[in-house]
């Protein structure tokens, strides 16, 4: 049976920046092995019990994989509303669909703009300072739907 697993953590790159937390809020809570979170980062939490703190660093492939360097393009620039501001680091999604990749603007020419599809912490190692905060058995209704329901498995549908 799957369990629901929370956690807090702290999510820096390789020079110590912080790039993520949750502490001052809520824990994040996941169902096991829905794939919503990176891959490297489930195996270690799987193998923890409640109240274990551990350093995982979770290497790019086991992260959000490498730079893919064809989601890199130029599109010309009449692909973009004429009064769109467009400006280096800009993130936009081409349609409305939450699963469409998001695309970060890298340069802006007089008739193109380099656009990149890769996730924006492709390529990078990332380490995740963590700490288990709660684990249940998932209830059949949050296995079916794919993923956790809260800390306490109510419904929010």
């Amino acid at each position: 049976m799957a369990r629901v697993i929370g956690f807090h953590y702290t999510l820096t790159d390789k020079s110590g920046t912080t790039l993520d937390s949750s502490i001052g809020d809520e824990p994040l809570y996941f169902l096991e092995g829905a794939q919503q979170i990176i891959p490297g980062l489930e195996k270690v939490i799987a193998l923890l019990n409640v109240g274990d703190k551990r350093k995982v660093e979770v290497k790019a492939q086991d992260a959000y994989g490498d730079i893919n360097p064809e989601l890199v393009v130029k599109v010309k620039k009449t692909q973009f509303p004429p009064d769109a501001d467009l400006q280096v680091g800009d993130q936009f999604q081409v349609n409305n669909d939450a699963h469409s990749p998001v695309f970060t603007i890298m340069s802006v020419d007089t008739e193109e703009v380099t656009v990149d599809g890769n996730h924006p912490m492709a390529g990078k190692d990332l380490f995740f300072d963590v700490e288990i905060v709660g684990m249940r058995e998932a209830t059949e209704e949050e296995v079916t739907h794919g993923h956790a329901h809260g800390a306490h498995g109510q419904g929010h549908h």
